[in-house]
């Protein structure tokens, strides 16, 4: 099926030419513009909408998700060790039958044959090539292994997706039973609780107390769960308003750090992805003080991430590693002294990637352990209210037989 592909080339005079064109691929559009004796500088796939006034708009909003960088990298560090680099993507944008990441590709290429290193041309892209990203092929540019930083880029973000799997799948199966139970206990509560109390209304005795409480409660929210959806709407909208503000957020990341369970989680999995971040870069010979200024991009906690700038201002100062992390109280003691052994030892980075290796282990065992815990707790407690609504529908029935029975 033919795409609609935007162009800038030059003509036969070096003027610059440009325009649309309908072919199946880039390679089939290139064709075409050469046809009209025309050297293709750029072809992108565009939007036809972007159209109008004769103006011309190329589909920059698409990126690469992490599937996509991790697979385009690989690619890419295989492709290199046989052809230039230019060579190997218009390769790639050939081979994927995606036509936002085939732009993507296509606009980086068009920038490498422009002259421009591949770390510049990458740097069109920032939504699909993050800083941290830039800066290791620029390392490897640099000192003429690309394909070896390319592998240990694809390495670090196949563990980070890993990670955030992990995390995803350790808290998506509480999430979804706790949203259940919440369901199953208001339709008991608007549908069922109301229907069998009329049939108490004549009796003339008092109910019991724990069936007036769920009946009031059921009253309020048959009556009143608009102004209850009302609260939780608007208490989302000011936290999220709040959370805006850089002093508040760190506030808050603060106290997301000293919860009992959710905070060491937090810290190590942000440890861990430090500690393999920091180790990835100093194995590409990268200044320590560049890895933690952009490892401290990545922390989207506040607290840890102004942790790791201080750790960056000491080292610039001439101090230590280990002793930076010691005193910001926020690491775990493991990362610690592994990172001063590694440092006495002149094997920081193996002995960084060995900490990463560790606390990713803990944080598997942990979540596995707190879930172990978790699932059967809100079972737990789902039954429980369960068995309170439904113990405060039968006493009265059963107040009622004694009645009658007496």
């Amino acid at each position: 099926m033919a795409g609609l592909y935007a162009y800038l080339a030059v003509d036969a005079r070096g003027r610059e030419k440009r325009g649309m064109i309908r072919a199946a691929n880039d390679g089939e559009a290139r064709a075409a513009l050469e046809q009209r004796r025309l050297v293709p500088v750029r072809v992108a796939v565009a939007e036809e909408k972007a159209v109008s006034g004769g103006g011309l708009s190329l589909s920059r909003e698409a990126k690469f998700n992490a599937k996509q960088r991790v697979l385009f990298t690989r690619q890419l560090a295989t492709l290199i060790k046989v052809s230039p680099i230019e060579e190997a993507l218009r390769t790639i944008a050939r081979q994927t039958d995606k036509p936002a990441m085939r732009g993507i590709v296509t606009r980086v290429a068009d920038r490498v044959v422009e002259g421009r290193r591949l770390a510049d041309a990458l740097s069109s892209e920032p939504k699909s090539f993050d800083p941290l990203y830039r800066a290791m092929i620029a390392a490897g540019e640099s000192s003429g292994t690309l394909p070896e930083q390319l592998n240990r880029l694809a390495a670090l973000q196949e563990r980070q997706a890993e990670m955030r799997s992990k995390l995803v799948s350790a808290l998506a199966y509480p999430a979804v039973l706790t949203l259940v139970a919440i369901g199953v206990v208001a339709a008991l509560m608007i549908a069922v609780v109301p229907k069998v109390v009329e049939q108490f209304e004549d009796v003339g005795q008092q109910l019991p107390l724990l069936t007036r409480i769920v009946i009031a409660i059921s009253d309020f929210l048959a009556g009143y769960w608009w102004v209850l959806l009302g609260a939780i709407a608007l208490s989302v909208i000011g936290t999220a308003t709040a959370m805006r503000n850089e002093a508040f957020r760190l506030r808050f990341d603060t106290a997301l750090l000293k919860l009992p369970f959710f905070g060491r989680l937090l810290r190590d999995l942000n440890a861990a992805r430090m500690a393999r971040t920091l180790a990835t870069m100093v194995e590409a010979r990268l200044p320590l003080v560049e890895g933690l200024r952009l490892t401290a991009r990545t922390i989207s906690n506040r607290r840890l991430a102004q942790a790791t700038r201080q750790m960056e201002e000491e080292i610039r100062g001439g101090g230590s590693l280990s002793g930076a992390l010691r005193r910001t109280g926020m690491f775990p003691p493991l990362l610690v002294h592994l990172t001063a052994s590694g440092e006495s030892a002149g094997q920081l980075g193996p002995m960084l990637g060995q900490a990463a290796d560790y606390l990713e282990r803990e944080f598997d065992t942990f979540t596995s352990s707190a879930l172990a815990l978790l699932e059967p707790l809100i079972i737990i407690i789902m039954g429980a209210v369960v068995a309170a609504i439904v113990l405060a529908i039968l006493m009265p029935i059963l107040q009622l037989q004694t009645l009658i029975g007496s």
